[in-house]
């Protein structure tokens, strides 16, 4: 039997169940007698005062079991906490005043979703509307109307930061390059929306839900102080699949609580399943941001300094991990790039929008767009090739570990290797040749380079960030991004893993069986993996579930020390039945044998017979039983320091994009013709998997670059409540895609893996604006907007041609 387990392209173990239809998810699932089911009555105001809610005739209609309105919630649950010091009051029914259209205002219950949908209709609301603040931009100012007057504004976060000497820097500057850039509010439409059942125990004033959550981790602790309960008595099981997330199911927790008060106040357990409108309009999306970058330049187009602002619009209330997405990317802001001098103001703003929350990247697009094409229009101002300044101002080998001025520790890499083999891939050379002789034909053809970092395991530490060194000092310091697993053998040899990583479809229980296999020297499809997650029985920490592209390098790091314990203890009884050593021993093929005289052997079957059935002739000090838990995570992960410089991610990869477009001047429409792209994560674990999600983060990122936007009007009424108005791209839509890779194994890390789940949801939306705006080069357009709707590309060719003729 083949050994080396790791590495190997080995077919998801998941897929014989999904593709069977014998998978388990939320709406599957019944686990108690006599559920009841709940539908949710929802705001159609942007912002109103709530005069008065009559639910009386509701109430009495039959098989209705009950109304639950933001009177009932306020009386038994405190506001959410949130990771800012603003009063902003967030509950998970409307109180006073609805802040944005979709805001739950009430929740009926009945014996089936019918009649409990039924029941909406008879609910009387009466409200006062007030007016709406939409744009960012108009939230800044001190007379936009107010969503939360105890506030005082609608800035929920401001902090400013300075690094290095950038003033020094721009007055050194040969050419200094400004911009305002606007990035779009998307979501991530995952197939499975949220879902909850929840069952309140009244004799132990315990509550247990079920969702399909990607948590617990600091998320638990918000919801048991949301409501009123010990953390132990709030007990969260997440079936084993869950129909994607991308982020936004984090956003499913205050709908835990909802349905937790809804519980107790009825006596019931409750359903409750989103629908897809509901999900488009109140579930959670990414932040829609403005920035405004300026990079000081030397006339060979290398950067030295950059200043930044960026305001993002967290919707209705600045709900927890919130004003995260500003500070994901705090380590990184620099990029892949060598620039030592770093000035930053962040702002978070409440708008009559939905609120924000984790989603795919989180951060990372909202970033790289602005300083991706900066440095673009770097290249354009002094007339040099866009990839002779990147391949300048990219970090060399020689340079990791390499620290960036915000304090992220970039563990390894060789950027310039990744960028060279992209630009051999995609022929660049040969295309700007080609499109040469296509522009002499009136054929637009662009192409567009970028270059991420892409950080995975977060460090809880970020987000304190938030906080001034002062207020970050009142409190007890956060860091580390710990993870646990378990590995189990019971007394007829059978192996199991159970991990906390939460999965939505990224293969986690595969790799995981993989991992173990190679430890112990067994074939992997004879590895249990449990993915369900129980916050009563399953090992898990405030870092714990599915997000920042975290299971490489955590979750895989806490299942390899796991198993490795398991081996070290089988390995100890082997050596005392052996008479040797255990350093004179090996495993594999489900044996134990002398190195150096295989015929010594013992099998693995009866190493763990003796854990179990002859405890006593174990060696001595060994427990009984195979039953090993390990919690991991890396040194680097430290809490912010006074200068609020801190390493947010365990590790951090290298994504090169290259993309070939033609325009259509006469329509605008975006065609993609090629798409090549090139990932340094460190060892991986599965190259098929990992080939997989990295289709799964371009198709992510090319909906945000062409077609993604949750639209509002002036007054904030929702535009895109459908996928007729939310357009997303479907497999007819992919481009033709060629992926490379290069390992730069990770120090921090015991398997050398990084995370790279997200790297395309990062890059795509801007190096797909760099080709168009190189496709456009003639036309004088500047992208600074997306998405790339065919509507919004022909204005600006439009516009373009208006200009030219009032010169002519």
């Amino acid at each position: 039997m083949e050994t080396k387990q790791i590495g190997k392209p080995m077919k998801r173990v998941e897929d014989a169940r999904l593709t069977s239809g014998q998978g388990s998810f939320i709406e599957d699932m019944n686990p108690l007698p006599h559920i009841h089911h709940a539908a949710i009555l929802r705001s159609p105001y942007p912002h109103a005062r709530i005069k008065a809610i009559r639910t009386q005739v509701a109430e009495e209609m039959p098989g209705v079991k009950g109304v639950v309105t933001g009177q009932d919630v306020a009386a038994c649950t405190n506001p959410f906490p949130v990771g800012v010091t603003a009063s902003v009051h967030y509950y998970s029914l409307a109180v006073d005043k609805v802040r944005y259209v979709g805001e739950p205002v009430a929740v009926v219950v009945a014996k089936n979703r019918y009649l409990a949908e039924d029941a909406l209709e008879k609910i009387e609301v009466e409200y006062e509307p007030l007016p709406a603040v939409v744009e960012i931009e108009q939230a800044l100012l001190p007379d936009s109307p107010l969503l939360h007057e105890q506030v005082g504004s609608n800035i929920a976060n401001h902090r400013h930061f300075s690094y290095g000497d950038p003033d020094k820097a721009f007055r050194e500057a040969d050419v200094v390059i400004k911009h305002k850039f606007a990035f779009p509010k998307y979501s991530a439409t995952p197939v499975e929306t949220y879902g909850v059942i929840a069952s309140y125990q009244s004799s132990d004033d315990s509550l247990t839900i079920w969702s399909n959550f990607h948590g617990p981790f600091t998320l638990q602790s918000v919801m048991a102080a949301a409501l009123r309960i010990d953390s132990n008595r709030l007990r969260i099981l997440i079936p084993k699949d869950v129909g994607g997330s991308y982020g936004i199911k984090s956003g499913v927790y205050p709908y835990m609580v909802l349905m937790g008060v809804v519980s107790k106040k009825l006596g019931l357990p409750v359903k409750w399943i989103e629908d897809r409108q509901e999900h488009l309009m109140a579930s959670s999306s990414g932040t829609d941001r403005v920035t405004w970058i300026e990079a000081a330049v030397k006339r060979d187009g290398t950067v030295t300094g950059l200043r930044m602002k960026m305001v993002d619009s967290v919707g209705a209330y600045v709900r927890a991990p919130e004003p995260a997405c500003l500070y994901r990317t705090h380590s990184n802001t620099t990029g892949a790039y060598r620039i030592e001098h770093l000035q930053m103001e962040t702002i978070a703003v409440m708008t009559n929008k939905s609120p924000t929350g984790l989603i795919r990247g989180y951060g990372g697009q909202q970033l790289y767009f602005p300083l991706e094409r900066i440095m673009q229009m770097v290249a354009t101002k002094l007339g040099l090739d866009p990839a002779e300044v990147l391949r300048k101002n990219l970090l060399g080998k020689e340079e990791f570990p390499y620290q960036t001025p915000s304090g992220g520790i970039y563990d390894s890499g060789d950027y310039k290797s990744a960028f060279d083999k992209l630009i051999g891939m995609v022929g660049y050379e040969e295309f700007r040749q080609r499109q040469k002789e296509a522009r002499s034909k009136g054929k637009l053809l662009g192409i567009g380079l970028a270059c991420i970092v892409e950080p995975s395991g977060s460090n809880m530490g970020y987000i304190t960030v938030a906080l001034t060194p002062e207020e970050r000092a009142k409190s007890l310091p956060k860091s580390g991004c710990a993870e646990g697993a378990t590995v189990s053998i019971d007394p007829m040899g059978g192996i199991s893993v159970r991990i906390s990583t939460a999965p939505t479809g990224q293969g986690h229980e595969t790799v995981a069986a993989q991992i173990v296999a190679e430890v112990l020297g067994v074939d992997p499809r004879t590895v249990k993996v449990i993915a369900e997650m129980d916050t009563l029985t399953s090992p898990w920490s405030v870092a714990s579930g599915s997000y920042s592209s975290r299971f490489a390098p955590i979750g895989s790091s806490a299942v390899y020390q796991a198993a490795g314990k398991v081996r070290e203890k089988l390995l100890r009884i082997a050596a005392d039945q052996l008479g040797c050593s255990p350093d004179q021993l090996e495993m594999k093929g489900g044996k134990v044998a002398l190195r150096n005289d295989p015929a010594k052997q013992v099998s693995l079957r009866r190493l763990v017979g003796s854990a179990h059935w002859n405890p006593q002739g174990l060696p001595a000090g060994t427990e009984p039983g195979i039953h090993e838990t390990a919690f991991y995570t890396i040194p680097t992960a430290l809490p912010p320091d006074e200068q609020d410089r801190v390493n947010g991610s365990a590790a951090y990869g290298f994504v090169a994009d290259a993309v070939v477009v033609e325009v259509d001047a006469a329509t605008g429409d975006v065609k993609i013709l090629n798409y090549c792209t090139v990932h340094d994560a460190g060892v991986l674990l599965n190259p098929l998997i990992a080939d997989g999600q990295i289709m799964g983060g371009l198709a992510h990122g090319l909906g945000g670059a062409l077609y993604e936007e949750l639209a509002y009007d002036k007054n904030g009424q929702f535009l895109s409540g459908s996928f007729m108005d939310y357009l997303c791209p479907t497999a007819t839509e992919m481009p033709p895609v060629t992926i490379g890779h290069i390992e730069s194994p990770s120090p921090l890390t015991p398997l050398g893996a990084k995370g790279l789940g997200e790297g395309n949801t990062m890059s795509a939306p801007v190096v797909i604006a760099n080709a168009v705006a190189d496709a456009l080069a003639e036309w004088d357009v500047t992208v600074d907007t997306l998405p790339l709707s065919p509507n919004r590309v022909w204005s600006w060719i439009q516009q373009s041609k208006q200009k030219k003729e009032e010169y002519a």
